[in-house]
């Protein structure tokens, strides 16, 4: 009986692992290896996670890219607009309107850089300027930044072309754009590098973990058929012992009546 439930219990694991696909399903197929599986799993969920958490970084990155983009083209029709006033034929009626039309344009710089957001974090006021990231399930992390795009920040919160001012002014607060631009190309492509090395060394574990866990079909079946085959004779013979046993006891009994 011991031996036909030894063959029965090898056969219903052989039974489940044709089922799962996996030649490990339980501590009892293999305590090592099922820790090892679980631990590269962990890290293969924790890379997958960083990729997420970087793409969505990436997402808020290009937001801020955009809001950018359009504050410079203001600051540019502000520079045009600058450069018009300056010259000496124009009127100072022509001076108010001109500054009226760049006010226009400031509150609309100050309009992106109150309203930019990203899952409700405004992310060009300076209110908040720096993100940290999980990268992966061991605890690394990066960080990206944005950048303040307020008036005060730009430093034309005060320009006026009706009185005494420096064209200097916008080309500076131009520059101080083109450079937050450039940061945020570069931390986007910071992000690719990173999330690219997360994927591949995600598939490299999870490649490692396949050839621990996944099951090898062929010699599964065979030793199913194996056990299959030994699981009949296993029951053949505890029949035949079952009958020998009982033939030797009607002898004895018939023995006893003599």
């Amino acid at each position: 009986m011991s031996s036909i439930s030894s063959i029965s219990s090898s056969l219903a694991t052989t039974y489940s692992q044709l089922s799962s696909g996996k030649a490990i399903n339980s501590a009892s197929d293999g305590a090592a290896e099922l820790a090892i599986i679980e631990e590269e799993d962990a890290q293969v969920n924790g890379l997958n996670q960083g990729a997420d958490n970087m793409a969505q970084a990436q997402d808020l990155l290009n937001v801020s890219d955009s809001a950018l983009q359009s504050i410079q083209d203001y600051l540019q029709s502000i520079r045009e607009l600058a450069v018009k006033a300056a010259n000496a034929t124009v009127s100072d009626s022509d001076k108010a309107a001109i500054q009226a039309q760049i006010e226009q344009y400031k509150q609309g710089i100050a309009d992106i850089a109150e309203q930019t957001t990203f899952n409700t974090k405004s992310i060009l006021d300076g209110s908040e300027t720096e993100y940290s990231l999980a990268t992966d399930a061991n605890g690394n992390s990066t960080t990206i930044s944005t950048t303040n795009a307020t008036l005060e920040a730009l430093g034309i919160a005060d320009f006026d072309v009706t009185g005494e001012y420096d064209i200097s002014v916008i080309d500076d607060a131009i520059e101080y754009v083109s450079s937050a631009l450039s940061s945020t190309g570069a931390q986007s492509n910071a992000l690719d590098y990173a999330m690219n090395y997360n994927s591949y060394a995600a598939y490299n574990l999870t490649s490692a973990k396949s050839r621990i866990e996944d099951l090898d079909y062929p010699q599964a079946v065979s030793e199913m058929k194996k056990q299959q085959t030994l699981q009949a004779y296993a029951y053949m013979m505890q029949k035949k012992q079952e009958e020998d046993e009982e033939k030797q006891s009607r002898i004895l009994l018939d023995t006893s009546f003599i």
